[in-house]
């Protein structure tokens, strides 16, 4: 109960000591500042950012053109019949999307550590 309108003014992170003016981390908070630390995020320019952006986009429509195209083969073996060639288009098409996904890490990786 308060009396002549005194206010609560507890801290956000109570602690056992009130000496204390400096609410505890949390173990997020404390594991990002010792990474931070030990290994310090880089800055991108705005360049470098544009540059990212693209290279994702690229290969985000180079991955639908691949699974546009390689599901209508699937239909058409599906339709006839043939499963063994479904699963030899299904094994290609996964190695497909991880051939343009690691092709763009790679640009994106070198898109990181141009011009520093």
């Amino acid at each position: 109960m308060r009396r002549n309108g005194a206010r609560n003014k507890a801290a956000p992170f109570p602690s056992r000591n009130p000496q204390l003016p400096i609410p505890m981390k949390s173990a997020y908070e404390l594991a990002m500042e010792r990474l931070e630390k030990n290994a310090p995020s880089q800055k991108l320019t705005d360049a470098q950012k544009a540059e990212i952006a693209e290279i994702e986009s690229l290969c985000r429509s180079k991955i639908a053109e691949r699974e546009l195209f390689l599901r209508g083969e699937i239909e058409k073996n599906q339709a006839t019949g043939q499963l063994d060639e479904v699963a030899k288009i299904e094994e290609q098409l996964a190695r497909d999307v991880r051939r343009l996904t690691g092709e763009a890490d790679e640009k994106k990786e070198r898109a990181r550590s141009d011009a520093r």
